[in-house]
């Protein structure tokens, strides 16, 4: 039977095997562990674990350095060879890649990580529910008694990240994350309110506490209020900002808007890097270190490609990573670089982040806001969001489980559903008011980038292009 090497030795082992100019190892070991329930009854449970293998091989030929990658799961002794041959033989059929540029080599990132480098992999297990699912069972009795059924999905997962390169580096991170989805229905199911929460360790998630509030916006949604497509002035919690936030930092790539082809690129060529963008004294930022929201603090980079979302780059694997300002007061400070687009735009490098902060001068929360609304619309999820037009970022998605209307500083009633026209950039423009920036974690694209901080804001003529049926 092959043997099944620790993440480590199957980094070093791949590195030894390699006949390749340079070689980047990447070494996935996942574990997951997920409750699910239906109708105030847990349905299913489980906990499984996974590992993928990476491989960088780049080869020099006399037009530049070509680079082949190699990704296969669940890798014994017996396919390493085959799988570094097979990056090799990609690497010798591929045209010279233009963002090639000398692996990083060794960096603070990589001392650190050498020290843990040789441990085994971090783990989860449904131990990590020992308190939540307790509580979430005499949540069911309480809903059930109130004539609520809860649905929704627990998880948690904890992926340990080995990074070997033949220049010499050796880094390690153990990242955690885990969300709650909760939905609630009355029992005719004519009513539905829905929440999704962060965590690291479910010893922060109240299951009370979220069905509560599911349950004062199923109370709100006892009156029902028809509205016609329009603009209308609008609250958009942390959550809905976030999914309009992340997919703008998804397309603030560098390149592309010196290209000329996104909504940051400048009249006349170059980019909008300098130009005010908003009256708010909004910061965006990206920090590694930022607490309660720790990402990798160095580049993992599995491919070259960019058809979606902003540019990385293979050879920029172990690249450290530190603090990035994107806006600064209302100001756009940065796009996201790799060392290669970098040199083409003339910006500083700054990779792909791991996480995403906003704050925008608000202090108080969105009670507050809902409190100042003389009529208004709360915004609670949004979801099927897609791109109409990337030269000025409008999106198009539509409202699902919870859109209310704001009379005089109070919810009033629950409003039909629409599908919604907007510009994540001009929504930071017209917005007039935050609250505090909170964790939160986006519905449309949280099991993907989970580690976000947003406020709450108010945005006026918030575009709601048509009614939907949707529920």
């Amino acid at each position: 039977m092959s043997r099944t090497r620790a993440p480590h030795e199957t980094v070093e082992r791949a590195l030894e095997l390699s006949r390749a100019d340079s070689t980047v190892v990447i070494a996935d070991e996942t574990s997951t562990a997920n409750l699910r329930w239906a109708g105030n009854a847990l349905t299913t449970n489980g906990a499984t674990r996974g590992r993928s293998l990476t491989v960088v091989a780049t080869v020099d030929g006399a037009t530049g350095t070509a680079a082949g990658v190699v990704s296969r799961s669940a890798v014994t002794d017996d396919d390493l060879e085959p799988l570094v041959r097979a990056a090799e033989e990609a690497a010798r059929r591929s045209p010279a890649a233009e963002d090639a540029r000398p692996l990083p080599t060794g960096t603070a990132a990589s001392a650190a990580g050498g020290q843990r480098f040789a441990e085994p992999p971090a783990r989860t297990s449904p131990a990590v529910f020992g308190a939540f699912a307790p509580a979430l069972g005499e949540t069911f009795a309480r809903a059930a008694a109130a004539g609520r059924e809860l649905f929704g999905y627990a998880e948690h997962a904890v992926v340990s990240t080995y990074l070997g390169t033949s220049s010499g580096l050796r880094l390690r991170h153990d990242q955690p994350a885990g969300s709650v989805d909760l939905n609630a229905k009355s029992h005719a199911r004519t009513r539905s309110a829905f929440v999704t929460v962060p965590t690291d360790d479910f010893t922060d998630v109240d299951p009370r506490a979220l069905d509560e509030a599911l349950a004062g916006r199923l109370a709100w949604a006892e009156r029902r209020v028809d509205l016609p497509a329009g603009r209308y002035e609008t609250l958009l919690p942390p959550s809905s900002v976030a999914d309009l936030l992340i997919y703008q930092h998804w397309m603030a790539d560098a390149r592309k808007a010196h290209d000329g082809r996104t909504v940051f690129s400048a009249p006349g060529g170059g980019t909008r890097v300098g130009e005010r963008l908003t009256g708010l004294p909004v910061t965006l930022w990206s920090d590694p270190a930022a607490p309660g929201l720790a990402s990798s603090p160095f580049v993992v980079a599995r491919s070259s490609a960019d058809a979606f979302g902003p540019a990385a780059s293979v050879f920029d694997n172990g690249l450290p990573l530190g603090r990035t300002e994107w806006i600064a007061d209302g100001e756009l400070r940065r796009l996201v670089t790799t060392r290669h687009t970098a040199e083409v735009t003339g910006l500083p490098v700054a990779p792909v982040p791991g996480n995403l902060l906003l704050d925008a001068g608000g202090t108080g929360t969105l009670d507050d806001l809902v409190a100042g609304t003389e009529r208004g619309l709360l915004l609670t999820s949004l979801w099927y969001i897609r791109e109409v037009d990337p030269k000025n970022l409008l999106l198009t998605g539509l409202t699902r489980d919870g859109v209310y209307l704001v009379e005089n500083g109070e919810v009033t009633g629950a409003v039909n559903n629409f599908r919604f026209n907007e510009s994540p950039l001009d929504v930071l423009g017209r917005a007039t008011g935050a609250s505090a920036r909170v964790r939160t974690l986006s519905r449309e694209w949280g099991e993907s980038f989970p580690r976000v901080e947003m406020p709450a804001l108010r945005v006026p003529a918030f575009h709601m292009s048509s009614v939907s049926p949707g529920v």
